[in-house]
């Protein structure tokens, strides 16, 4: 298909999926101005995506914008338009409108100094790569590509209207913004975009960590995130924003052979993202998962050792690499639940492999499982993901040996409800029967019998009262009366 005709279907495609906006083109052209659909919404419809949020831009200035789809949407939001972008939602539908923008840039931070354009190929020379500098003339319904955006496209190349040097000089954002288009389109940066990315790469220490984290999180978030972040390592982005993910490549040598970790790091990513789907529960993409696949070994370049006989062993690198895990997560300014709960899975990765062939107790099943919480069924994906072995002997083994986890959390759970793992006796009833006022007294009698639950399983009513007599009696606690009000 030649570009003239895929320029038409693109058209015919926006028209079709947006009648909004052929209707909002006309209250524009009625007010004697041009309006046209730029960005992703067109380089997605070019590709067969679908998208709810449509960007617009127009010579109109802001409060004129204002006026013309004030009576028109449904809903109207100016945050923006200090930056020239109104806000409209209309039955269901986000449109954004930004007045033609031909900004300067101090190069010191990030955000420009405003300034308004008067042409579409002056707002399109500023964006950030070709395939999101295309647009649909809306009134005059046609195509515009000053930049061979569609070539791009079809090649699934990404490269820059202006010099890459210029553009990331501009918005260093926009070398992080390469990687996760690399990963949600499956694109390659050209050679010249990874050149300017490499030498420009301490440009990203400009821009705030809350941002990069969120270009980080899309990246992660993307069908194949692997492209992406071997552009951030390739680049040397990434020793910027995540030192330890290259961090991980350890040179491997004759006499100490074992694998690449930040190879495998990467393979782990890629089976977790495919166990959200086939592994019960299935769920969509989920960072959490994501995040602790592909940080969960960060801990073994500083725990590795060689050992006699040409071996090698990363001693407690789970215990290392969830403080790191801690420590990157919080520089990165993500919320203190993601940060807990990757740290934890990081923790917990390497628990199963005590498990062996069954040989756990009950109470280790119990510890498991309440160890985990809420993170368990995230956790029997990671640890089935972390199988990268070539040998499909072992491989099945593996898989086999977790199937009989699972099903041991199953049957005790069926039993035991172990989800909501309490003490047998409640923090009144311990009061009552050692005659303890509250304090922490109390809480250790508690913790020493929920700990009875977890080796023991549930006890009879009697057999925890006599359990917990017992215990305070060798630890000196209580008298044995009521507490005195």
């Amino acid at each position: 298909m030649n570009n003239l005709v895929a320029q038409q279907n693109a058209v015919t495609e926006l028209m079709r999926v947006s009648p909004l906006a052929d209707e909002l083109a006309e209250r524009f052209a009625r007010a004697g101005h041009s309006l046209y659909l730029v960005g992703g919404s067109v380089r997605d419809a070019l590709l067969g995506r679908t998208t709810n949020d449509l960007d617009f831009t127009t010579d109109a200035r802001p409060d004129r914008v204002l006026q013309i789809v004030s009576e028109w949407g449904d809903a109207v939001w100016d945050v923006g338009i200090a930056f020239g972008t109104v806000g409209v939602t209309k039955n269901g539908t986000t449109l954004e409108i930004t007045t033609f923008r031909a900004d300067s840039y101090d190069r010191v931070g990030r955000n420009p100094e405003v300034t308004f354009g008067d042409t579409i190929e002056g707002d399109l020379l500023r964006r950030d790569f070709t395939v999101n500098a295309m647009a649909i003339d809306l009134v005059g319904k046609t195509f515009i590509d000053p930049h061979d955006g569609m070539d791009a496209l079809r090649l699934k190349v990404l490269d820059t209207p202006a010099l890459p040097q210029e553009s990331f000089a501009d918005d260093p954002l926009r070398m992080m913004r390469a990687a996760r288009f690399s990963a949600q389109l499956g694109f390659t940066a050209a050679p010249r975009v990874v050149e300017a990315m490499t030498s420009m790469s301490e440009e990203i220490d400009r821009i705030t960590a809350e941002r990069v984290q969120t270009e980080l999180s899309k990246l992660m978030l993307a069908p194949d995130p692997q492209p992406g972040l071997e552009l951030l390592v390739d680049t040397g982005l990434a020793d910027r924003v995540l030192p330890e993910l290259p961090g991980m490549r350890l040179a491997i040598d004759e006499h100490h052979q074992h694998k690449d970790v930040y190879q495998h790091s990467l393979t782990v990513l890629a089976q977790a993202i495919a166990l959200e789907k086939s592994h019960e529960p299935a769920s969509g993409p989920d960072l959490v998962l994501r995040l602790a696949a592909l940080l969960h070994d960060i801990g073994k370049p500083a725990t590795r050792e060689f050992t006699p006989g040409g071996g090698v062993s990363f001693h407690h690198h789970e215990v290392v690499g969830a403080r790191m895990t801690r420590k990157r997560l919080r520089a990165l300014k993500y919320s203190k639940e993601i940060v807990e709960q990757v740290s934890q899975l990081v923790f917990l990765h390497l628990r199963f492999h005590g498990y062996g062939g069954g040989e756990w107790t009950d109470s280790a099943v119990r510890r498991y499982v309440t160890d985990a919480g809420d993170l368990l069924t995230r956790l029997h994906k990671l640890v089935r993901a972390d199988s990268t072995t070539r040998n499909k002997r072992k491989a099945a083994a593996l898989q086999a040996t977790y199937d009989d986890l699972e099903a041991r959390i199953a049957r005790i759970k069926e039993q035991e409800d172990l989800d909501r793992v309490r003490p047998d006796l409640d923090g009144n009833e311990i009061m009552r029967l050692l005659g303890l006022p509250p304090g922490p007294q109390v809480g250790q009698a508690w913790k020493f019998l929920k700990e009875l639950r977890l080796d023991r399983g549930p006890l009879e009513h009697d057999e925890a009262v006599a359990e917990l007599k017992k215990w305070a009696a060798a630890e000196g606690l209580g008298s044995g009366q009521p507490p005195q009000n």
